[in-house]
């Protein structure tokens, strides 16, 4: 049976990477490498919570990749673009030392957000619609 207290605990620190990169964006929109570490953090733990919503377990990694291939082994009908996915990993990977940086345009700054905001916004449909998490109705 899921853990819920740790679904809710995935779920509330994904949405604080999400909000924090949204509030960096906004304020500081030329810290484009913690928008985009932030956005794939966000993901990244939104997708875990989703696993221990479905009782699978998987390894302590941060490649969204992998977590995408879980879930698909138990809910078929979850179908992200993986390009995408691809692409933020890769964001936040490549801009998170200070060896290898590279610039982000507002486009793809923008995209990243959208993309970490329709995960959240999934799986909260996903697990809202069966459980009932409290602060799920105010996301």
């Amino acid at each position: 049976m899921p853990d819920n207290d740790l679904i809710t605990a995935w779920l509330t620190k994904a949405r604080h990477d999400l909000d924090t990169a949204k509030i960096v964006a906004s304020k500081l929109p030329d810290y484009d490498d913690t928008i985009a570490f932030h956005c794939q953090q966000a993901i990244e733990k939104t997708l875990k919570a989703y696993l221990i919503h479905l009782d699978l377990e998987f390894k302590p990694v941060h490649d969204l990749g992998y977590l995408l291939n879980l879930i698909g082994t138990k809910d078929p009908e979850f179908e992200p673009d993986f390009e995408q996915v691809d692409r933020i990993s890769r964001y936040a990977v490549q801009i998170r030392y200070p060896d290898s940086i590279i610039k982000l345009s507002k486009p793809q700054i923008h995209e990243a957000i959208e993309l970490a905001n329709r995960f959240y916004q999934l799986i909260i449909n996903k697990i809202g619609s069966e459980k009932p998490y409290s602060f799920l109705k105010e996301a």
